[in-house]
């Protein structure tokens, strides 16, 4: 909360200014959205962010969390509430609905209440949001993430970034969910993979990866794919390896699976990286870095209120600057159209 509050307000920003031929000022600048609605599960930190965003870009937030979390964010918002009062600033600005079904229906259908909705969970919940919703609303998608490594890959570079894109933290949704290795640098998976053993990550291998890898990783954890074993957000101490012989197989896979959140390539070679950067559709797209980095504070938001995974409005990271809108502001001195 303190590193939003310490960032510059996201309002009045002039976005666009220009004076026509006829003597129009116009200026487009940034506003709130108004009333925006959060819809998450079993993580109550984020009444906080959801908070600090929403007071600082001028928005009103309405929470609905899970049953789970129920006790410890009304705790949250309760605090909120008393300093709000203390500061003489509307304790209505932030609300927590019922953990509740007909809560999430309720608002879910707020038309002219509430201007945005925006879900942060499951597949399932983000699913039954954008399926149920008559108010507009931004996915945070799921993130089946992916990280290919090419030819040109760093054996040492490879390594670290796959096992902190796996490992760091397994049940957040930029967590590594399926590695793409070229066929030419097979005979270097056993040391890709190496450091994934701390942390007893049962792998599920295609064939030509399964056979580069028996006897070099323990024989417990290393078990042979599936059909189901690609485009699986495992949330889990799990991860798919697929063979691909070249990068057009890799981006194509990734079409096929991801889900357009964040993808990584492993290359030294800088035309395969731009191949890789420009044909690759996801709203973060890395290169020589783990996916563990799409997050708002690691960004320089402060904190997030989601990650983007659709094209409208915002993708990615979502900060101050994405839970707000615009208007036009246009000044004149009695002209009239002709």
């Amino acid at each position: 909360m303190r590193n939003v509050a310490a960032l510059p307000s996201p309002l009045g920003r002039i976005l666009e200014e220009t004076v026509r031929p006829n003597g129009l000022h116009l200026k487009k600048v940034s506003v709130p959205f108004g009333v925006i609605g959060i819809i998450y599960e079993a993580r109550p930190n984020v009444s906080f962010d959801v908070f600090s965003l929403c007071l600082k870009s001028g928005n009103a937030c309405v929470l609905k969390g899970g049953s789970d979390a129920d006790c410890s964010n009304r705790a949250i918002v309760k605090v909120i509430h008393e300093v709000l009062s203390q500061l003489g600033v509307d304790k209505h600005v932030v609300e927590l609905l019922p953990a509740s079904r007909e809560a999430t229906a309720e608002l879910l259908h707020a038309e002219g209440l509430v201007d945005l909705i925006i879900p942060r969970g499951s597949s399932n919940l983000i699913n039954y949001v954008r399926r149920e919703a008559t108010i507009p609303v931004i996915e945070t998608g799921a993130g089946v993430c992916h990280t290919y490594f090419d030819a040109s890959g760093d054996i040492v570079k490879g390594a670290a970034i796959v096992n902190n894109a796996k490992t760091r933290r397994v049940s957040v949704c930029n967590a590594l969910d399926c590695l793409l290795v070229h066929a030419s640098r097979l005979a270097d998976l056993p040391a890709l993979c190496a450091p994934l053993q701390d942390s007893k990550v049962t792998i599920y291998a295609d064939e030509a990866a399964y056979q580069a890898l028996e006897g070099h990783y323990p024989s417990e954890l290393l078990c042979r794919a599936t059909a189901d074993s690609y485009g699986t957000e495992f949330l889990d101490y799990k991860m798919a390896i697929r063979t691909v012989a070249d990068i057009e197989e890799a981006v194509s896979h990734i079409y096929t699976y991801g889900s357009k959140h964040s993808e990584c390539i492993v290359a030294e070679d800088k035309k395969a990286a731009g191949y890789f950067c420009a044909m690759v559709d996801a709203a973060c797209v890395y290169t020589n870095a783990p996916t563990s980095f799409t997050d708002g504070a690691q960004f320089g938001l402060g904190a997030e209120i989601g990650i983007s995974t659709q094209k409208l409005h915002a993708r990615g990271p979502m900060g101050l600057r994405e839970i707000t809108t615009y208007k036009w502001l246009i000044e004149g001195n009695g002209q009239i159209r002709k």
